[in-house]
């Protein structure tokens, strides 16, 4: 099987702050991985460094994509080649609607024209399988909505942009039972419609439990310094990161 994403030896951080240290990560199509660590260990800024965010800088080490080298690339680049990221605390966009962002979004991703009836269709079933309400749809992205309903819009951008891979950088922070259940119903079917491979970082373990992930990653000051099948998750749960530091 091809690899779908390979970290090789990265070396980057911001300014002249080294944050991750020779890392490697190999994720192939349709897998689930799972990072955890303590607080400050790096696992926002691995993120953010596959994305392209321009804030982080890579001082050596390649990241390929698809086996292209997009380590270099823009983080409009790479979005547009299937790679996608939520966020802990997504942003509010005044002067756009949600519906407006994603067919905008989709159009640039695919080079084509969108059909709206159809895209309309599309977009009202995954509302419905998220619990949100018609009316967010005409709302200014993510102005005035609550963190539950912030994290909806960003599944409801992962079903409707189809991405080969998602990150997920807390997508559970702040979520009650119910709301960490109905993102967890998007994201599974996100990964059965799209085969799409997860990196999900996460501190917590409630949204895990109907994903079943296939590796585990422990990281730590900027090394992943354990991996593991989903057990390792139990172990954390148990005993915490102290052995690790």
């Amino acid at each position: 099987m091809n690899s779908l994403l390979e970290v090789k030896k990265i070396n980057a951080g911001i300014e002249d702050k080294q944050l991750l240290h020779d890392l490697n990560l190999t994720i192939n199509p349709g897998e689930t991985h799972v990072l955890m660590g303590p607080n400050g260990a790096g696992k926002s800024s691995l993120g953010n460094t596959i994305m392209g965010n321009p804030v982080y800088k890579v001082s050596s080490g390649n990241i390929l994509f698809n086996g292209e080298d997009i380590t270099n690339e823009g983080t409009d680049v790479r979005a547009k080649k299937g790679l996608f990221m939520s966020f802990q605390n997504p942003i509010e966009i005044p002067g756009i609607s949600l519906e407006t962002f994603i067919r905008s979004s989709l159009q640039q991703k695919t080079g084509e024209h969108v059909k709206l009836f159809q895209f309309q269709k599309e977009l009202k079933s995954y509302m419905e399988l998220l619990n949100m309400d018609a009316s967010y749809a005409t709302r200014d992205l993510n102005v005035g909505f609550s963190g539950g309903e912030r994290k909806k819009s960003e599944i409801l951008q992962l079903l409707m942009l189809k991405p080969s891979l998602a990150i997920l950088d807390e997508t559970d922070s702040g979520l009650d039972v119910d709301a960490v259940r109905v993102v967890s119903k998007g994201i599974k079917t996100y990964q059965e419609q799209q085969n799409g491979a997860l990196l999900i970082i996460t501190h917590s373990t409630k949204i895990l439990e109907s994903l079943k992930p296939d590796f585990t990653h422990i990281l730590v000051k900027g090394h992943i310094v354990k991996t593991g099948d989903s057990s390792l998750i139990s172990e954390i749960n148990q005993k915490g990161f102290e052995e690790f530091l």
